[in-house]
């Protein structure tokens, strides 16, 4: 093992070296992202002191606090594969590095705070990429740029309508199915019979906070899927209609319980858990169902099975001589 002129092991070194320059780097990413304030209306923010104030209702974007810690699962999941992958440093990081700073610097000219924010993934992307080289920084890619999902896109609520007008259709026709007679004006259900309230399906109810949840659960679930690239795309993908069906059904359940049962207790409590208590078991259930068909089997069952098929094949045959 080579030394240094003090006698210390030289890969010790390079590694407290690493870790000092990592150091350094996370303190001026915390300064510049937690502490310098520019963004908001009196620019009084810092970038994701920003973001954190965005994860709202108003802009759909309530489940972004769990961002952080999805991408930390995430990167636990693979904190084998990340270390075994790690080698020597690359200066390509720097050139991602680059491309984030540059992303910071036209939101701070433009306070854009949007801007900074997608610039972050760079920065710790570049970062890894020179410390421990492109192995590891392929690895990272999925879990860092995943970060951009949990940023609200301006005028967001605007592309809400279309999904309002389906939701009302869908809720008027599969309320039929199920003998409760409505009819709709324009985002408006109301009972024939009369014997509820009329329900107006707001942007809210029009299913783009279950869509963008459920684009945050599906993303993760086919990174980790041990699936084939295109099935992985197809279960990402599959979040949409499962947003639209699911939110639908919810929509659906408020009306039949007006309609049968307590009309106040459906339009209040059961509007406000029916999300929880249905929505998200009923398509989480459909996306495993999914990954099922398209594993061949149930994931866990699946992977079990190429496990040991993949020790029989690795396992060498003992050799046995010729009975006489």
């Amino acid at each position: 093992m080579q030394t240094s002129s003090d006698g210390v092991p030289s890969s010790k070194s390079s590694a407290i070296g690493i870790w000092v320059a990592l150091a350094l780097c996370a303190l001026t990413l915390a300064w510049f992202y937690f502490h310098v304030p520019r963004y908001g209306a009196a620019r009084a923010q810092s970038a994701l002191g920003w973001l954190y104030s965005a994860w709202n209702g108003e802009t759909d974007y309530e489940h972004g606090i769990l961002f952080p810690f999805v991408i930390a699962g995430i990167i636990i999941y693979k904190f084998k594969s990340l270390r075994e992958s790690a080698g020597g440093t690359s200066l390509w990081g720097l050139v991602a590095v680059f491309v984030g700073a540059l992303f910071y610097v036209a939101a701070y000219r433009t306070l854009q705070p949007r801007i900074a924010v997608a610039g972050l993934p760079f920065l710790l992307w570049g970062c890894a990429w020179y410390f421990w080289g492109g192995r590891l920084a392929r690895l990272l890619f999925f879990p860092l740029f995943f970060f951009w999902l949990a940023v609200p896109l301006p005028s967001f609520q605007q592309a809400t309508t279309h999904l309002q007008l389906l939701a009302t259709s869908l809720a008027h026709h599969g309320s039929d199915l199920l003998g409760v007679e409505t009819y709709v004006e324009g985002t408006t259900v109301l009972p024939v019979k009369g014997n509820w309230q009329p329900l107006n399906i707001a942007h809210g109810c029009s299913g783009i906070r279950s869509l963008m949840a459920l684009l945050m659960i599906s993303a993760a679930w086919a990174y980790v899927a041990k699936l084939t690239l295109w099935k992985r795309v197809l279960l990402f993908l599959m979040a949409f209609p499962l947003a639209i069906i699911g939110n639908a059904l919810r929509v659906i359940s408020i009306f039949v319980i007006a309609e049968y049962g307590n009309a106040e207790w459906a339009s209040t409590t059961w509007h406000d858990w029916s999300g929880l208590l249905l929505f998200y078991p009923f398509s989480l259930f459909l996306l495993l169902v999914i990954h099922s068909l398209l594993e061949g089997g149930l994931p866990w069952k699946s992977s079990g099975k190429r496990q040991l098929k993949r020790t029989l094949i690795e396992r060498p045959t003992p050799f046995r001589s010729p009975e006489a």
